[in-house]
């Protein structure tokens, strides 16, 4: 009996045969689009990493704000006791507060 031996492919590209090259690029795609590490995920990472680093100059920002508030507080008592008045509406013994609504 003769036994029939078929060829898928005799062309070779690279040294690869058509049937290496398309498993090859299924893994590929495999690889880049749906594993953990794939290209819509480090993405999507990125702009989370970026916004993030906007988030930390803005806190960074801040504290520097807070740290002149706090040291014109620590320095200056006339500072300090206008700061209690008008955020914690304290007041001395033989004075009345009348709170304006805006």
């Amino acid at each position: 009996m003769k036994e029939k031996v078929y060829k898928i492919s005799t062309k070779r590209i690279l040294g690869l045969t058509a049937t290496q090259i398309i498993v090859l690029f299924v893994l590929l795609v495999i690889l880049f689009f749906f594993s953990d590490s794939s290209i819509p995920k480090r993405m999507k990472q990125e702009s989370q990493i970026k916004d993030i680093q906007t988030q930390i100059e803005l806190y960074k920002q801040q504290i520097d704000v807070d740290k002149e508030k706090l040291n014109e507080l620590q320095s200056n008592r006339d500072d300090l006791e206008k700061f209690a008045r008008e955020n914690f509406f304290m007041k001395k013994e033989n004075e009345e507060i009348f709170i304006i609504a805006k």
